[in-house]
């Protein structure tokens, strides 16, 4: 098994081993693998996702039979809607004890009926001489059409089991891989492009984890327009910094989304988050665009709004056609209006650091969460790992960060929060075993959602991560506090969404073998934040911020409920 998954590059395990896997993390750990075992089987399938996205791969990770498989489950949905492609590997009880009739089986449930409607791929080797073919089976499923996640039963009756090897294949000789489009479809697109007078690029999800963002650039660069992010795909390919503006909360994307006249979708599913394409700021001037996606799943054509141009085939091979057919027209030349993007979307940016500025910067009262957020994105590594999590501060981050970083790890489509800590480690382990470089990460959090994996503190602890996290604290659910004051108004018993006072994430870091700061001051975040990583290994750093701010004064927080418009789009 270990040589199938190697053959696909895979070098990385996560999970929590049992007798049916013993075997399997002692060789791996002897081959040179990352082999990381997590405290609870949930962050091991968050940490393989996070490792499919950095790598552009899939990835691995087991759970053991029972129990293990029954607290992966939230990390397999999750994986299933967010598309990353992971194969979890159960254990199981052997199938002579699982076909008994018996009562009273120790260790044991039906695992497949419980997991099987949350992947996409489902079996179980039966027999030792199934291994290649289930293996190579559950990655290609995996990896075709939109991505996501595939379940490997390994029940006990098999772990002993000897058999003659056949030859271990490379992936393009057992699947499809960069799938190119259709030439005709290709030069129609190109000439589209050439004679649209404001187009926009629409960036996705999975161009950051197709690790497409260099052939992208090279689109962009002959495209001479604006790169519109996604709500996922807010990773900034590098060299187009100052071209990428966030969909809705950019002055800069709105305008340049109303008037153009061609969009150039790219790995997105063209969802909620951006009013599928034909909702809210697409309206205008829909009269007059064009459409054109590159899109890996061809039954993702044309179901969320009507496309014009459909380039079927992945976005490593697609955008490199397009580039090419685009060069032989000879590109276009850039509008007048692109470096007036350019221009506003840095002046809006200013405005917004000057407008945390105004606030509270807990000098006399708690700090406001836009000074939060404002000062700890200002001292992000720029070679670094940004990792988000949380509600009502990943709302402030959208608008007043700081920060453009190339690698983006948060949970968007499924809106699983808790997914921060298990994401920072798998990512960051998973680009070191990649790259063999130890890059910096920085964890930007809220209190809530860091409680939920919080034992994953002593896994970057123990692999040394030079981890920053950043918690603001407010001692509350700060999204669900704010449901009750827009709903029944202030003063009403707030039921279930506040929590104890007496938390300090600073000390249970050094519990935990960390270092902890406690930080009141936004001048102060900084310089905590540059002796973190000066100081070397993992860091939480506890910023107590304003939980009526928080709750209250959500940034765009209009923008960001016209994703739930029931039935309007």
């Amino acid at each position: 098994m270990l040589d199938l998954f190697e053959a696909e590059g895979i070098n990385t395990l996560f999970g929590i081993p049992d007798p049916n896997f013993v075997h399997l993390f002692l060789e791996a750990e002897t081959r040179g693998w990352t082999v990381v075992s997590p405290h609870h089987e949930a962050s091991a399938g968050h940490m393989a996702a996070a490792a499919a996205r950095i790598t552009g791969k899939p990835a691995l990770c087991i759970g053991t039979l029972g129990p293990g498989m029954a607290n992966l489950m939230p990390a397999i949905q999750c994986a299933k809607v967010e598309n990353d492609p992971i194969i979890i590997m159960g254990g199981q009880r052997a199938r002579i004890t699982e076909r008994r009739v018996r009562r009273g089986r120790i260790q044991f449930v039906r695992q497949e009926p419980m997991i099987e409607d949350s992947v996409k791929f489902s079996s179980s080797i039966e027999y030792a001489d199934q291994t290649d073919e289930i293996v190579r089976e559950a990655i290609r499923v995996a990896m075709s059409g939109t991505p996501g996640p595939a379940y490997i039963e390994f029940p006990a009756h098999i772990i002993l089991e000897e058999l003659d090897l056949p030859p271990v294949l490379p992936p393009h000789r057992y699947r499809l891989t960069n799938q190119g489009a259709d030439g005709d479809r290709v030069a129609e697109a190109a000439e589209i492009i050439k004679n649209a007078k404001n187009p926009v690029l629409l960036v996705g999800h999975g161009v950051h984890t197709s690790k497409s963002g260099a052939a992208v650039r090279e689109l962009a660069e002959l495209m001479q327009c604006p790169v519109i992010q996604t709500s996922g795909g807010t990773s900034f390919i590098e060299g187009l910094e100052d071209r990428t503006f966030p969909y809705g909360f950019s002055e800069a994307s709105i305008d340049a989304v109303v008037e153009s006249d061609c969009c150039v979708a790219l790995a997105t599913e063209l969802g909620e988050p951006s009013h599928y394409g034909r909702w809210r700021h697409w309206v205008d001037n829909e009269a007059n665009r064009k459409w054109i996606y590159v899109q890996q799943d061809p039954t993702a054509i044309g179901v969320n709004r009507p496309i014009d141009v459909p380039l079927v085939g992945d976005v490593r091979a697609v955008v490199p056609q397009l580039s090419r057919a685009l060069k032989a027209l000879g590109g276009r030349s850039a509008s007048a209006s692109l470096s007036e993007y350019i221009q506003r979307d840095a002046q809006q940016l200013e405005e917004l650091a000057e407008d945390a500025g105004s606030k509270s910067d807990g000098s006399t009262a708690k700090m406001h969460t836009s000074q939060f957020v404002t000062e700890a994105t200002k001292a992000f590594p720029k070679d670094g790992i940004l990792i988000r999590d949380g509600g009502a501060t990943v709302i402030f981050q959208w608008t007043y960060s700081q920060a453009k970083p190339h690698d983006v790890i948060w949970n968007q489509n499924y809106g699983h929060i808790g997914t921060g800590l298990p994401y920072a480690t798998g990512a960051m382990l998973a680009d070191q075993a990649a790259t063999g470089k130890v890059r910096p990460g920085m964890l930007l959090t809220s209190d809530s959602s860091f409680l939920f994996h919080v034992g994953e503190l002593e896994v970057a602890v123990r692999k040394n991560l030079p981890l920053v996290i950043v918690v603001g604290v407010d001692f509350q659910w700060g999204l669900e506090v704010g449901v009750y004051k827009r709903t029944f108004g202030h003063g009403t018993k707030e039921t279930g969404v506040h929590w104890s006072d007496k938390v300090r994430f600073d000390k249970i870091a050094e519990g935990f073998g960390a270092a902890g700061e406690y930080v009141e001051k936004a001048a102060d975040i900084g310089p905590a934040i540059e002796r973190a990583y000066a100081r070397g290994g993992c860091t939480v750093i506890h910023v107590p911020i304003d939980p009526a701010a928080n709750s209250e004064e959500m940034p765009n927080y209009s923008e960001f409920r016209t994703w739930y418009a029931e039935g309007t789009q």
